[in-house]
């Protein structure tokens, strides 16, 4: 049964793998792009069954217009995915109030836009699918990369929480969660001006460590082969679908570091309450 995509960031990296694999398997694709120009290629080869709808993740008036746009040229829209987005690189203090500014507006608030644009479509014509692209970088958290860790976490809470607000009217969420992958992410970092005092930290090593012989295993094909057969899955959709075996054995980690830290303080949470005692009296 032919299913209707709409994709932001088709432009290139996992968007577009994901629209070609939809489009060839008979799907149709609204996909979004800062220009209607974009993916000529794949729009001679796909005329009927494949849109290009400018917008401006920036600018939530776009977002809403573009969205709004993509609903109205179809009777349906069966899977939203939000892709779009960034990475900065630098440590915390080296970012300016430009780059906090632009990338909190685009990866954050933009797909926090994207997702209220089109959940009042998705609730009249019944339900459907968002699949918002995270990183394993919602879960755990590496030096250099604080801002981009405080998008993806922000927009994984802000998704746990819609979920919850959505099931009943049968709109189903997704955190897919890729850890690093062989895409044009790394050649299209924001980067901050280094400060001397940062060299030789942690901050710095990841810095080195982009330029050196670091082997990334992540294949944006078999990636996003996945996100498909998502798409195809029967509910209940898993809350996170995590992509790679070193996003998989690191967001592992984390998690069950986070666990034992909190077992441990289990006396001190549960000293912070009333006693029934007290409770009684109050």
């Amino acid at each position: 049964m032919q299913k209707t995509w709409l994709i932001t960031g088709v432009s290139s990296g996992l968007g577009r793998l994901l629209a070609e694999k939809a489009l060839t398997r008979g799907d149709r694709v609204i996909g979004t792009s800062r220009s209607e120009d974009a993916l000529a290629d794949l729009r001679a080869r796909h005329r009927e069954t494949l849109r290009i709808v400018a917008m401006d993740l920036k600018d939530p008036a776009s977002v809403r217009a573009a969205v709004d746009r993509a609903f109205g040229t179809v009777p349906r829209i069966d899977l939203v995915v939000s892709n779009a987005g960034y990475g900065l690189l630098g440590a915390a203090e080296e970012a300016s109030d430009a780059q906090v500014r632009d990338i909190i507006d685009t990866n954050l608030i933009g797909s926090i836009t994207l997702i209220q644009a089109a959940l009042p479509h998705l609730r009249s014509q019944g339900g459907g699918r968002i699949l918002q692209v995270s990183s394993e970088g919602g879960q755990i958290a590496y030096p250099a990369f604080s801002l981009y860790h405080a998008t993806k976490w922000g927009i994984e809470g802000f998704v746990d929480s819609v979920a919850q607000e959505v099931a009943p009217f049968g709109i189903a969420f997704t955190l897919v969660e890729p850890g690093p992958a062989r895409t044009s992410f790394g050649d299209n970092l924001a980067r901050t001006r280094p400060l001397a005092a940062y060299e030789g930290t942690p901050a710095d090593r990841i810095r080195e460590a982009l330029h050196g012989s670091w082997v990334i295993k992540g294949d944006p094909d078999r990636m996003t082969d996945a996100m498909i057969r998502l798409a195809d899955q029967d509910p209940p959709l898993p809350k996170r679908l995590v992509l790679g075996a070193e996003a998989y054995a690191g967001v592992r980690k984390a998690l069950a570091g986070r666990i034992d830290e909190l077992d441990r303080q289990k006396h001190i949470a549960e000293t912070a309450d009333f006693t029934e005692e007290e409770l009684a009296r109050l």
